[in-house]
């Protein structure tokens, strides 16, 4: 399926001329265009704040990613790697991450020390960056269509983390390709979704992943597991809470540790 982004920039010209010219005389009164035009001005000079100097913080995208209210899965695996490091120890020594923005979790596993990373991105990335299409050419990360068997022998790897990507899949692919991903790994698989009623598709959605997200609560999901014979990592679940707890972390997306197929 194909997978493009839409730019968030919008661009505002100029109708020729000079028809804004009047409003500025003393005796003129402001028009609603006016101040149309000052809060567009106002919004370029908030957002170009936010962009200011070497680049995006964390922070800062996730400001950004609120106000547009796009919050990904995607986005919350970045921001529990350390609470995933402090449950997973050294069975995070060779990792698998599997979702759109691949080549942005995979760069993020790599800072972590003793940690080997790969990726699966499930969409074309025709517009990606220099980056991200570097590490597709050297292999690091691979476009594949996870409706299908994965390329990779049983226990590959050993923890695989998915994160939007088992939204969009319907039970009758989800009944192979959450097998698979567990078949791959060898000390656990982690899953990232969005709670029911929270990150709503838009149409936006429709042209990139051809369906919209199915937002599924974790009842549902336990039903799903156990019907595909995958347990709880009731081990990882405990660590995972503790270092949560330590760290004031709060996830935005329901967090799934199973273990794998043995």
């Amino acid at each position: 399926m194909s997978r493009k982004h839409a730019s968030s920039t919008r661009r505002y010209a100029s109708n020729g001329g000079f028809p804004l010219a009047g409003i500025f005389h003393p005796k003129s009164r402001a028009t609603p265009l006016l101040s149309v035009v000052l809060v567009i001005v106002g919004a370029f000079f908030f957002v170009g704040y936010f962009f200011k100097g070497s680049g995006v913080s964390g922070v800062d995208k996730e400001a950004l990613s609120k106000i547009e209210g796009d919050y990904t899965c995607t986005f919350e695996v970045q921001r529990a790697i350390p609470i995933l490091k402090k449950a997973y120890g050294d069975n995070m020594r060779k990792v698998l991450h599997v979702g759109p923005d691949s080549c942005s979790v995979v760069s993020a596993l790599v800072k972590e020390e003793e940690t080997e990373a790969w990726g699966v991105e499930p969409y074309d990335i025709e517009d990606a960056d220099a980056n991200c299409k570097s590490l597709v050419r050297k292999g690091i990360v691979r476009v594949a269509d996870i409706k299908f068997p994965l390329p990779y022998r049983a226990k590959s790897f050993s923890l695989v983390i998915v994160s939007d990507a088992l939204d969009y899949l319907s039970p009758k692919y989800l009944n192979k390709t959450l097998p698979d991903l567990a078949r791959i790994s060898a000390d656990g698989l982690v899953i990232f979704t969005g709670y029911p009623g929270h990150l709503k598709a838009k149409v936006l959605e429709l042209s990139k992943f051809g369906r919209p997200a199915k937002k599924r609560s974790s009842s549902w999901w336990i039903r799903f597991f156990v019907q595909t014979s995958l347990e709880e990592n009731e081990a990882a679940v405990r660590k995972f809470e503790q270092a949560a707890a330590k760290s004031s972390y709060k996830p935005r997306c329901q967090v799934f540790h199973l273990n794998s197929y043995h």
